[in-house]
Parts: C-alpha cells; sequence; structure tokens
C-alpha cells in the first residue's frame, strides 16, 4: 500500500475554540482560493443544533482565521425556508468565470435537497436554486462545462449508495443521469456507500475525484477518501479507482468526535507545484489538511484498479 497523503503536523487546524461565536463543531469546509487567499466556507453547528456556514481566510493555507459571523444561514422565508429548516450543510465550492457557485444540502423533515448559491466576494451569497428532488445528499460541479454542458458528480439517498453524473445547460435543471460508481464488496473499507467529495481537479491524464467511502461495522461506520481518475472529454468514463483508500480516520481528532471514525473531504486546493491540499473534517468535529502529488494519485488510479459497478 503506497502513502500519498501527508497529514499535516499541526492537525487539526480548526476547532470550536478558533471559531469567534459559540458552536460545538466545524468541519466539512468547502475550499477554493480567491484573491491570493485560502477560503474555507466552514459548516459549524451551533448550540442550538442549526447548521451555518461560516468563512475562514488564510495566507498560507494552514493559519486561518474565522470570520466574526456566520456568513449564511438557512433561509427563512421565499422557497428555501420549507427544506432549509433543519440547516444547510457541506459546502462544495466551484469557480466558473468570475463566479464561486456552491452546492450545499439543504436539510429539512422532508429529507435532503441540493441547493445553489453563488457569490463574488464571499461576503455576499445568494440562492439560486433547490437542483434536485428528494433525497440527495451531496453534489459537486465540474470547474468547466464539458461539450457545452455543465457536469456534476451527485448522489441520490438510494440503493446502493453510489455516484452519478449528470448536466445541465443552466444550472438548475439536471438530467441524462447515469449510474458511475458503486460500493466494491471485495474492498471493505468501500463496501457500504460511495459518494462524492472535492470538486474534480483537472489534469492532464484526467480528471481527479476524491471521494468519500465508508464501510459499516459493529460500532458504526468508518468514513475514508479515496480517488478516482475520469476521462477528460467524457467524465462519465471511468479510467481508474484506486483499490486503496488515500487517507483514513488513525488521529484522535479523527477517531473521537461529535461522530467517531470520520475523514470527509468537501474541497481541495491544487497548487502550482503539483501539489493538492485535501481539506477535510474529522469526526465531524474539527477541520483538517493533508498534502499529496496529484502525480502521484492519477498513477493510483491507474494501477491497481477496482471495478467502477462492483
Amino acid at each position: 500500500m503506497k502513502i500519498v497523503c501527508k497529514k499535516y503536523e499541526k492537525n487539526p487546524i480548526l476547532t470550536k475554540k478558533d471559531v469567534p461565536y459559540p458552536c460545538e463543531c466545524v468541519y466539512n469546509s468547502g475550499a477554493v482560493k480567491f484573491n491570493d487567499k485560502y477560503i474555507l466556507l466552514l459548516r459549524v453547528l451551533l448550540l442550538d443544533g442549526d447548521s451555518v456556514f461560516g468563512l475562514a481566510e488564510s495566507d498560507d493555507g494552514y493559519h486561518f482565521k474565522v470570520f466574526p459571523e456566520p456568513v449564511a444561514r438557512r433561509a427563512e422565508e421565499g422557497p428555501f425556508k420549507m427544506y432549509e429548516s433543519k440547516g444547510i450543510e457541506d459546502p462544495r465550492i466551484t469557480k466558473l468565470g468570475d463566479t464561486y457557485y456552491i452546492f450545499y444540502s439543504a436539510y429539512s423533515n422532508f429529507g435532503m435537497r441540493i441547493g445553489l448559491m453563488e457569490t463574488k466576494d464571499f461576503r455576499k451569497f445568494e440562492r439560486i436554486a433547490l437542483t434536485t428532488t428528494t433525497d440527495y445528499r451531496n453534489s459537486v460541479l465540474f470547474p468547466e462545462k464539458i461539450k457545452g454542458q455543465y457536469v456534476r458528480f451527485e448522489r441520490p439517498n438510494v440503493h446502493p449508495w453510489g455516484i452519478w453524473i449528470s448536466y445541465s445547460s443552466d444550472l438548475v435543471y439536471w438530467g441524462n443521469q447515469k449510474l458511475l460508481m458503486t460500493p466494491y464488496w471485495r474492498n471493505i473499507w468501500e463496501d457500504h456507500k460511495v459518494g462524492a467529495g472535492a470538486p474534480p481537479v483537472k489534469t492532464k491524464k484526467g480528471w481527479l475525484s476524491i471521494y468519500h467511502a465508508t464501510t459499516a461495522t459493529m460500532d458504526g461506520q468508518i468514513y475514508r477518501l479515496g480517488c478516482a481518475l475520469h476521462d477528460l472529454e467524457d467524465p462519465s468514463r471511468i479510467l481508474g479507482i484506486a483499490s486503496q483508500f488515500i487517507l483514513s480516520p488513525d488521529q484522535i481528532h479523527e477517531v473521537t468526535g461529535y461522530v467517531h471514525n470520520v475523514v470527509f473531504t468537501c474541497g481541495a486546493v491544487p497548487e502550482p507545484d503539483g501539489t493538492v491540499k485535501i481539506y477535510y473534517g474529522g469526526a465531524d468535529t474539527c477541520m483538517n489538511v493533508a498534502t499529496a502529488r496529484i502525480d502521484d494519485l492519477v498513477e493510483l488510479c491507474l494501477e491497481n484498479k477496482r471495478p467502477a459497478l462492483g
């Protein structure tokens, strides 16, 4: 087994003690570069159980300062109110042109729907649409159109819990859905669920996808991260899925917390030197970061592949 990801030795990079308003947890953050700064759009669990989005900035990608107030909360009026009554969760950020689009999970008594927000400055956030019916857990948007269409990975809450692809001409209405990847019974670390993680990273050999996967144990599910490579012109064609995981909960702040035994990513930032910073929540409690060489992840996908539909 190759070790391709290096966890930052000073993890966690953010805990509730770093948030300047009362909260229980900070985790599962979208990540992007904006104006030469690293931005984390944080999922923050408040003391009343509400899930909101906070914002943090950093010059180096490791040391973050959290803004004094949340930047987005559940809708209190209009068509989003009913479907965000239990909060907004797990933002994924994708830049297209000069706009940053954010897919997020809208949570209510009626299940999960995928909402879409946009921002140009990370100060003002505008809701665009609820882009799915119920029940969907997550979606990630590609950073460019492919053959004139927007493309996303998504995971409806249907068995088998797998990764699907769909297409849109306007970011609101999505169709031509296709199942791409399911849990694989032979790999015990991903035999229960797989789902989209960070938005795909474009490489010379294909679209690199970092996804999450689980196995079910007598003590609950264990969440790990894996990687897959998709064709540049047709991302529904999978070039390879690494058989091994790339990140696993093995530190105290990943094993013990609000939900134990979890590493979970919503964002990764590729760097000019060919590395990528993978931002991930630990035990649904804190934020962490790991680094890897993009080429190493790509090669891992191509060297020891597992079937896409298992």
